[in-house]
């Protein structure tokens, strides 16, 4: 698989880049957001590059990678992880919100930025096999009070104003909503929405809860039930 890291160490960069080479990954440096940026341009022939992920630092020296990740995320969907210091949840959901599929706080372990490395890629191929719809077959639109859910589509809306989601938001979005009321388990959340049973995949689960209900102006949609896991509160019409 090919990978794309933004990085403006280059120390870090050929350290980082060393590792994934032994796990058979085929590394790009860009070392600012401009590189990065052309990197995902399509070829004069009109071909688009096929990197299978995109490792993103945030600290980056001509402009901030959060703007680089809304940037690249117009050009396309190739899966997003941001790799930086900032372990903060409001940049978590920052980063989130703007399109990236996950976010590692530095320091971390080589082996579990590999392990996010591969959910992503295989979260990525299985969206492309099919709409991505969780549950389509239960219905093909869901409406809850003043939130209308378009599976075939993907497509959100709050009173008829549409809400951008990312494809996770939205799969969790979807898996509450098909049945309101329900509790579903982190672990069971975590099984279907991001198809592993890896622990740390928790604290992402949280990020992507508050990210909804900031995107959807709506706190109490989504209820946790402490040691267990979440519902969704239908909201009246």
């Amino acid at each position: 698989m090919r990978l794309l890291l933004v990085e403006d160490d280059d120390h870090v960069a050929a350290a980082l880049s060393a590792i994934l080479a032994k796990h058979g990954f085929t590394v790009t440096h860009a070392r600012n957001g401009e590189e990065a940026l052309q990197a995902v341009l399509p070829t004069a022939q009109g071909e688009r590059p096929s990197f299978g992920v995109i490792l993103l630092d945030l600290g980056l020296p001509d402009q901030d990678g959060y703007q680089v990740c809304g940037r690249i995320r117009k050009l396309t969907t190739t899966p997003v992880i941001m790799v930086t210091a900032r372990g903060d949840v409001r940049s978590r959901i920052h980063g989130l919100n703007l399109g990236a599929d996950d976010y590692v706080v530095k320091p971390y372990d080589p082996g579990e930025l590999l392990a996010r490395i591969h959910a992503v890629s295989r979260r990525n191929a299985g969206a492309e096999e099919t709409t991505g719809a969780v549950g389509a077959a239960e219905g093909a639109l869901l409406r809850l009070g003043s939130v209308t859910i378009e599976l075939p589509t993907r497509r959100v809306s709050v009173e008829g104003e549409s809400v951008p989601l990312t494809r996770k938001e939205f799969d969790l979005l979807a898996l509450l909503a098909q049945r309101p009321g329900v509790v579903f388990r982190r672990e069971q959340i975590i099984s279907e929405v991001w198809h592993t049973s890896w622990e740390g995949t928790g604290r992402t689960l949280e990020v992507h809860v508050a990210s909804l209900r900031s995107k959807l102006r709506m706190p109490a949609l989504i209820e946790t039930v402490r040691g267990v896991g979440y519902r969704l509160v239908a909201p009246a019409a």
